[in-house]
């Protein structure tokens, strides 16, 4: 069965790190693309990285230099290390395939960043 799980999201003070985690099953994982997406109150789900199987990673601007995308293809796991967290930050942030796997999505994991 297809899933997605993930973790590591808190209450962190402006300027301050996270690490997310997202095990995927292996349906899911195999895809080529896997991606961190986040959703603000009030505001559509967007893709902020993503990374190939080969490593290879693309930003969205407003995260780029701040935040860095990993994959364990061992694990089936892919990691967001979150630095200099801003406000604006704050979201729920969710893994999925790129483009997404079709109607799947996990839970989520809430970040919130405070002054």
């Amino acid at each position: 069965q297809a899933q997605l799980v993930e973790s590591g999201g808190g209450w962190v003070q402006a300027g301050g790190s996270l690490r997310l985690s997202c095990a995927a099953s292996r349906s899911i994982f195999s895809i080529n693309v896997m991606g961190w997406y986040r959703q603000a109150p009030g505001n559509k789900r967007e893709l902020v990285a993503s990374i190939s199987s080969g490593g290879r990673t693309i930003y969205a601007d407003s995260v780029k230099g701040r935040f860095t995308i990993s994959r364990d293809n061992a694990k089936n796991t892919v990691y967001l290390q979150m630095n200099s967290l801003k406000l604006e930050d704050t979201a729920v942030y969710y893994c999925n395939a790129v483009p997404q796997y079709g109607t799947l999505w996990g839970q989520g994991t809430q970040v919130t960043v405070s002054s």
